[in-house]
């Protein structure tokens, strides 16, 4: 059995269209620490379709959106040694399809590269089929009382 995610662990009531476990209507993905790295291995379903066989780009950026963000707030804890999960947001980030990533199961991987303050830039890549098929590089910001997202996990 697996260890539980990042997201069914620390924000089980989370909505979120991409990684929150309480929208059954969402991509739900579960992210999971594995020593550096983030990693999550996911499966579209038949309507994440951009053209037959092949993963629609909105998606590629939704889950490598939310992963990455996951790494960071996960970087962001553990640098602030305080075991309290910040609520963080995509600042900005960038997309790079390298290839069609075809449909089927994929594997999202990320790491922190820069942790500051209460900022975290993350590297993430999304592989299908043994190839990369997209990358990532954002900057994720957390959040302070009076923002819409402060305390949403």
């Amino acid at each position: 059995m697996s260890p539980a995610s990042l997201q069914q662990s620390l924000a089980p009531a989370s909505v979120c269209f991409g990684c929150g476990p309480a929208n059954p209507s969402g991509l739900q993905i579960q992210s999971r620490v594995e020593g550096d790295r983030v990693v999550c291995d996911w499966s579209p379903r038949p309507e994440h379709h951009a053209f037959p066989g092949v993963l629609n780009g909105g998606i590629i950026g939704s889950v490598l959106d939310c992963h990455c963000n996951w790494t960071a707030a996960h970087a962001l804890m553990q640098a602030a040694g305080t075991g309290e999960l910040p609520s963080t947001v995509t600042a900005e980030y960038t997309i790079t399809m390298k290839r069609p990533t075809p449909m089927g199961p994929v594997r999202l991987e990320a790491r922190a590269v820069e942790v500051s303050g209460g900022r975290a830039v993350v590297e993430g890549t999304l592989t299908a089929g043994g190839k990369v098929t997209a990358t990532c590089r954002g900057t994720f910001v957390a959040v302070k009382p009076g923002h819409p997202a402060y305390h949403r996990w």
